[in-house]
């Protein structure tokens, strides 16, 4: 019997390719030489376009990947003896093989819970009240996901609130922005009220999800605690040689509102495809779809019918919660045919 052909449009926002603006800029880029390490005319520009995005004069670094650009933005911010507030499933938290501790060297992550992906500073403060002085980990930072990993988004008064709580604390705020455009789209908030001005000091930005091959912005919105930042990327082996080819990539995302165009049609990719779940197989969302993922509580036999279908997908949460992410590049053909074929299923379970 001929196995049915893999099918990765919903597995993940990292299967997709890079979109045309960011390969036409590539390609563009791939011509003569240029100054390397960071000191091109496309890095210049890239972080030049960063501070107007976000009406701020800010630090910005390029990295090549964004469990570099948490860990190192972390490792910035903590001394070995710090510790780190976050979400019990925050991506440095679950999937980042230790690397914010490593580069940290030594710093402690405090998990928390939390609705829908977000932060309880019930739990926060919990952290906080278990401390014991010296004979503790001193809590540093709270780090927060933007959307979250549930789908989530982060409102201005949500992020007040955190904000509030670490100024009282003593706490500095990173914010793991690997699908940060997405929050945007969704909030109808410039990037400033998202960050800044809500009281983050320093952004991941990621680019791998919106459209890009390879490469993570890390911004400072307190060039203070960006000291020695390129020192600690050059030790990390992120100090890239030829920086303008990540660069590029990020021009041709930022320039004309691409990655806003790219979150968005990822964003409205996930809602179609919430939608025709919900009329043509009956099956409900199991957290509102703010982003560009639709979580879906699938019976065990169910899941494994459309994976034998060839569907790739990932259970997120044990023990049926599963995931589905849209990109920049779905389209509505891909959500049809996954739409009929999971009806089909469920018209026979």
């Amino acid at each position: 019997m001929m196995q049915p052909r893999r099918r990765d449009e919903f597995a993940s926002d990292n299967t997709a390719g890079i979109c045309p603006e960011a390969m036409a800029a590539l390609k563009e880029a791939n011509t003569g030489a240029e100054s390397a390490y960071g000191e091109d005319v496309l890095t210049a520009q890239v972080c030049n376009r960063v501070r107007e995005i976000f009406e701020c004069d800010c630090d910005v670094y390029l990295v090549f990947n964004g469990t570099a650009a948490n860990a190192l933005a972390l490792a910035q911010l903590c001394q070995p003896f710090h510790s780190v507030i976050c979400h019990r499933l925050a991506h440095i938290q679950t999937d980042e093989c230790g690397a914010p501790e490593f580069f940290s060297g030594g710093s402690k992550l405090h998990p928390v819970d939390g609705d829908a992906g977000k932060i309880s500073l019930e739990g926060a403060k919990a952290i906080l009240a278990e401390q014991h002085g010296v004979h503790s980990h001193k809590p540093r930072v709270v780090s927060l996901t933007q959307g979250t990993e549930l789908g989530t988004v982060y409102s201005p008064p949500e992020l007040s609130a955190v904000a509030e709580f670490a100024r009282e604390n003593n706490l500095l705020i990173h914010m793991d922005g690997a699908r940060f455009a997405n929050a945007i789209v969704h909030s109808k908030c410039p990037p400033s009220a998202l960050t800044w001005k809500a009281g983050v000091d320093v952004l991941c930005f990621g680019g791998t999800k919106n459209g890009i091959g390879s490469g993570e912005l890390v911004v400072f919105f307190k060039p203070e605690l960006a000291r020695d930042f390129d020192y600690r990327l050059k030790q990390a082996g992120q100090l890239g040689s030829k920086m303008r080819f990540l660069a590029a990539q990020w021009l041709g995302l930022l320039q004309n509102d691409v990655w806003l165009q790219n979150a968005s049609h990822a964003n409205k990719s996930a809602q179609v495809l919430c939608n025709a779940l919900v009329m043509r197989a009956n099956i409900q969302p199991l957290l509102p779809v703010q982003s560009n993922s639709v979580f879906l509580q699938l019976l065990p036999k169910l899941a494994a019918a459309i994976a034998d279908r060839g569907w790739n997908f990932y259970k997120f949460i044990e023990p049926d919660v599963y995931r589905f992410m849209c990109s920049w590049a779905t389209n509505e053909a891909s959500i049809d045919e996954f739409v009929r074929q999971i009806s089909e299923l469920t018209a026979v379970a």
